[in-house]
């Protein structure tokens, strides 16, 4: 699924119940704040709109050191609003790791006292816990199954955290920015490879997967991070991902068209359903960074330049929210949301260039989570020849286009499928 952060450092932002209009007008049903305001949570109310609320990193030593403390909170912040604000999970701190104020220490102990709170007013089985992490946070990211976290953060924190969250059945939170690491190093990464557009991939030379996208090789290298430290289980939420449309000179990059290149390629990724090369099998969750601009944030230009909408509620660029791209449209005097779908003819094909790993998985997602009717490309059924992974992949591929109505975004499959107009060759 595809959410949004919703930062309010500005003094010009619309009203909370306008918020709520905008989102609802965009297709977007998920929403991460980094506090719990009332104004906010109580617009919340009743919208539909799942959220994920914050406990600020200037909490994290109380709701440590005082089970009262956490319970107290949980009583005027969660259980105040819920269920008719719909929270879904909290974020307990944030990019806790590289807080100039050294919160780390207290971290597992404020996690582990928050999920009492949520166990002790029997909301726990609704709303997870978790805390979102830097990709800093990882001593290696390159290749991606190499990934592994800084030792030092290991036996004190991110095994007791990896554990806890484990034993919650909740999920990692990850904040992954590519334009960070492009604009670090865009002499040596390509620019199509950071935004989602058409390119010859990397090979891991660890796994022999290939990748196609710098998002998918940081959430990668994550995962192998858990997994060299026991816990490879464990899923994956990416809490924050963006990029800014305007920068500093020295901020390569940064961009109104790389931002709309990045934003829109990543929600078509997210929308096929599939995961990662090594976790094919897990869709992803993302929360795109961020709702508005917001005049008021420090730092160099880009971190003012964040939001896919203007304070007036303008769109920054043009980005689909909803399965393919969406546009509003009046229907019997209402504004809803119309899926846009490719215009003629058309149909959905395996790629050829796609790694044969790719493929499969693709194809095992759309037979499967997908819905496609795959029973024709049985074995001894009507579509079973030619037997080729291509051939078969191209008709599920194409059943599960077909079957949500040719929508832009539905025949992606993180590039193993392309749209073609001229019927395939059967």
């Amino acid at each position: 699924m595809i959410g949004i952060n919703y930062g309010r450092i500005a003094n010009n932002l619309p009203s909370p119940e306008k918020v709520v209009n905008l989102l609802k007008s965009q297709g977007i049903n998920g929403i991460k704040i980094y506090d719990t305001d009332n104004n906010v949570l109580t617009a919340l109310a009743n919208s539909g709109i799942k959220v994920i609320v914050t406990l600020p990193n200037e909490l994290l030593s109380s709701a440590a050191s005082d089970q009262s403390f956490a319970d107290n909170w949980i009583q005027s912040n969660i259980t105040k609003y819920f269920p008719a604000t719909q929270i879904e999970a909290i974020a307990v701190g944030n990019e806790v790791f590289v807080d100039p104020m050294n919160t780390t220490t207290y971290l597992v102990s404020a996690m582990k006292n928050i999920h009492s709170s949520l166990v002790k007013y029997n909301v726990d089985k609704s709303i997870k816990i978790s805390s979102p992490i830097a990709l800093s946070a990882l001593a290696n990211s390159y290749p991606p199954s190499s990934g592994s976290f800084k030792p030092d953060l290991i036996e004190p924190v991110i095994k007791p955290m990896l554990d806890l969250l484990r034993q919650t059945s909740s999920y990692l939170m990850v904040n992954a920015y590519p334009f960070f690491a492009y604009a670090a190093n865009a002499d040596e990464i390509s620019l199509d490879y950071a935004l989602f557009r058409e390119n010859a991939g990397n090979v891991d030379s660890g796994n022999g997967l290939r990748y196609n996208s710098l998002f998918d090789a940081q959430i990668d290298a994550v995962f192998s991070a858990m997994s060299a430290v026991g816990f490879d289980g464990v899923k994956v939420m990416v809490t924050e991902t963006g990029w800014p449309s305007a920068g500093d000179e020295n901020e390569v990059g940064a961009s109104q068209s790389n931002a709309a290149a990045y934003n829109g390629g990543l929600v078509k990724r997210v929308l096929t359903g599939n995961g990662t090369p090594l976790k094919p099998g897990d869709p992803l969750n993302v929360y795109l960074f961020a709702l508005f601009n917001e005049n008021q944030k420090p730092g160099p230009t880009s971190e003012r330049n964040y939001g896919l909408f203007y304070p007036n509620e303008g769109k920054v660029y043009d980005v689909p929210f909803v399965t393919g791209e969406a546009r509003t449209t009046p229907i019997n005097g209402n504004r809803a949301q119309v899926p846009v779908a490719h215009e003629g003819q058309t149909w959905c094909v395996s790629n050829e260039k796609a790694a044969k790993e790719k493929l499969q998985a693709a194809l095992d997602y759309a037979c499967g989570e997908g819905g496609a009717d795959c029973r024709p490309i049985q074995p001894g059924a009507t579509c079973y020849n030619p037997e080729s992974l291509e051939a078969h992949a191209s008709y599920a591929f194409n059943s599960y286009y077909q079957k949500n109505a040719r929508r832009l975004g539905t025949c992606y499959f993180g590039g193993a499928a392309h749209v073609v107009t001229q019927p395939p060759r059967t």
